[in-house]
């Protein structure tokens, strides 16, 4: 049954199924909810907050002006687990007579009665022993004010409209008709569940080798420690291995994706399994499990997370399919189903089949994860969660994160809405998107705007702009640019991204016919120079380590709900800020960035740039100080500046307001 003062759409929330929002630690998150009352009487909304220790805080909301008598608060979240909130209406008595007798005592009608009514206010007030002594003073002040008769309504007036005493009734609202609605909760992981720059890279090619009868030695754990130093500098904190397990040699595809793998060709990683093991495995090639462990601790002694690639599936000669032949589809021929994707074929690949035996399944993939976490990883990127059951990944997911809080899955969902929300709602802390296919300033300006607002409570966001799998038309054809325009939009539109390594020596050509790299990685070792061509200027590392630097230097980057659309007159360029307020940031002052991007790869675009100003404070019109972060250039702006953005030169500003004296 409805509530005396009604309470509906409470936020955070999540829009199906018994699921917990989310956030992370340090995150700014907005509460809100809808309340209304009949008539004109003013109410209050406050926010209980309990946190997973068991303190107790109190939020006032404020209306947003928008008609749909929504109110809303932000609240930073540091301690990690479990939070419960509830929403509070109530008749706001003092806000309610501020009002009435504002209008009315002005006007000359009935003065006397508000007066009075205000006067009486303010004794139950000052009667209240909890309050501080001045403010019991200032209160009685007031009450003895409204009643005499020597002070004019023009001097009531005074006191009605007194900022001090709103302040105090703010404060310490004198409240009718409380009503309290329903308890929620929230659940508030690791700050890395939802902040993190990542970088990809294949191991068996950093520090392979050509000998000199052509072949290539894999590189190892040993040797791939050597790159570590170099994905520091440039500012990533999370490396992503794709598998490192034994490869299957059944079916083993070869360069290219072809059916014909030649003696040296390794193979798909993702390919899981041989003779020499399957998922708890290390491919011998790499190395030993303590090598395995002596590269984690490495990394991590340069301020690196690893995350390692869990891939459900099996090569033809994965060990599952000999001692688990239910696990997998049996086509009538006999052979068992391997794994498509239109057009694409992966005969080196067997998927799972969860039906026939459930039990195995669920308990041999949480014994995988169990064995990783042991060897020291706390996250995991999963492969092609989509294909696999929801109600499996939300057991799975409840399961780890029941035993260790601290681990992080993200799901590589390249699919539709709902199932990707779905996979995030279950408990994935983190999604790929469909960011790598959004390009020009409308798709944009939608999806960005999609990910701080409308899915934020339990959606988080890691923008790749480049996979193994993925290397779209407007990088193939977009030049150099098209790499710079990329980086800087994931960088800044949200708190995750991610670069898989090639990236920065600009790779770009595509196999014919298809949206991935010729002489993909996937199916060879990949021999790269990386120094050399930094040295040579030809690399986007200069670029990506300031694009982090950036990222490190501004709390307001390193949020997701805080991004606003703003506007050019032109139909590429990109305009969108991000703010943090003194009061919630950590710095303790505001940060404000604004990101402005040519997304034309081809061109050189001027226009007009128009911003909502009033989003961090400064008033329309009034002057204010930016800063580009990237070349250093200042300038003076208002809400309507001029902008060239030349795509072969710099095709974005990324500019920090400065704080105005």
């Amino acid at each position: 049954m409805t509530r005396r003062l009604p309470l509906a759409r409470p936020y955070p929330s999540v829009p199906w199924g018994d699921y917990r929002p989310k956030a992370f630690a340090g995150e700014a998150v907005p509460f809100g909810v809808t309340a209304f009352r009949e008539g004109h009487d003013r109410i209050g909304v406050q926010l209980r907050l309990t946190s997973p220790t068991g303190d107790v805080s109190l939020h006032r909301l404020e209306p947003l002006g928008d008609g749909f008598d929504r109110w809303e608060t932000t609240v930073v979240l540091l301690e990690e687990g479990v939070w419960s909130f509830r929403f509070e209406s109530f008749g706001d008595e003092f806000a309610t007579w501020e009002h009435a007798a504002d209008v009315k005592i002005e006007a000359g009608v009935d003065a006397p009665l508000m007066r009075d009514i205000g006067a009486s206010l303010f004794d139950r007030a000052a009667a209240e022993k909890s309050r501080p002594r001045a403010q019991r003073e200032a209160l009685t002040a007031a009450a003895l004010s409204l009643r005499d008769p020597s002070v004019s309504d023009d001097e009531a007036l005074v006191t009605v409209r007194d900022p001090a005493l709103a302040g105090f009734f703010r404060e310490r609202p004198i409240m009718s008709l409380t009503t309290v609605g329903d308890e929620q909760s929230l659940l508030v992981e690791r700050e890395r569940a939802g902040v993190g720059a990542w970088y990809e890279f294949f191991p068996r090619s950093e520090g392979a080798r050509r000998l000199k009868d052509g072949s290539i030695k894999s590189g190892t754990f040993r040797t791939a420690m050597r790159r570590l130093p170099a994905v520091a500098a440039m500012g990533f904190d999370v490396l992503y291995l794709p598998p490192i397990h034994p490869i299957g040699t059944l079916n083993r595809k070869g360069r290219n994706n072809t059916l014909d793998p030649g003696p040296g060709d390794p193979g798909s990683p993702w390919a899981i399994g041989s003779a020499e093991g399957g998922h708890d495995a290390i491919h011998p090639d790499l190395g030993s499990l303590a090598d395995f462990r002596a590269f984690v601790r490495a990394a991590r002694a340069e301020g690196i997370e690893v995350a390692l690639d869990f891939a459900l599936q099996a090569a033809p000669d994965h060990p599952w399919v000999a001692e688990h032949p239910e696990w997998f589809t049996t086509l009538p021929d006999g052979t068992i189903a391997y794994a498509e994707n239109p057009p694409k074929k992966y005969q080196d690949i067997y998927p799972i089949n969860f039906d026939n035996d459930p039990e195995g399944i669920y308990s041999e993939a949480l014994r995988v994860i169990r064995h990783w976490i042991a060897q020291g990883v706390k996250i995991f990127r999963v492969d092609n969660p989509h294909t696999k059951p929801l109600q499996f990944w939300e057991w799975l997911i409840g399961k780890v994160n029941a035993e260790h809080p601290d681990v992080v899955f993200l799901a590589e969902a390249f699919t539709r809405p709902a199932p990707l929300q779905s996979l995030a709602s279950a408990g994935f802390q983190q999604s790929y998107t469909y960011f790598t296919w959004r390009n020009t300033k409308a798709e944009l300006e939608e999806f960005l705007s999609g990910l701080a607002r409308e899915t934020a409570d339990f959606v988080r966001p890691n923008l790749f702009v480049n996979t193994p799998d993925i290397l779209t038309e407007y990088l193939q054809f977009g030049g150099r640019p098209a790499y710079r325009i990329r980086a800087a939009i994931a960088a800044t539109a949200a708190p995750t991204y991610g670069v898989y390594a090639g990236y920065e020596l600009y790779e770009n050509v595509a196999r014919p016919g298809s949206e991935e790299n010729i002489d993909n990685e996937k199916y060879e070792y990949k021999l790269r120079d990386w120094s050399g061509a930094e040295e040579r200027g030809e690399s986007l590392a200069p670029f990506l380590r300031r694009l982090n630097d950036i990222r490190r230097a501004h709390p307001a980057l390193r949020q997701l709900r805080n991004l606003t659309v703003h506007w050019s007159d032109d139909d590429a360029v990109l305009v969108y800020v991000k703010h943090l307020p003194a009061a919630l940031s950590p710095s303790g002052a505001n940060d404000t960035i604004i990101v402005v991007v040519n997304t034309d790869p081809h061109s050189v675009r001027q226009t007009m740039v128009h911003l909502d100003t009033r989003v961090w404070g400064v008033q329309p019109g009034d002057p204010f100080e930016v800063e580009d972060l990237v070349t250093g250039s200042r300038w003076t702006w208002s809400d309507h500046n001029f902008v060239l953005l030349d795509a072969f030169a710099e095709p974005v500003h990324i500019l920090h307001v400065k704080e105005q004296r």
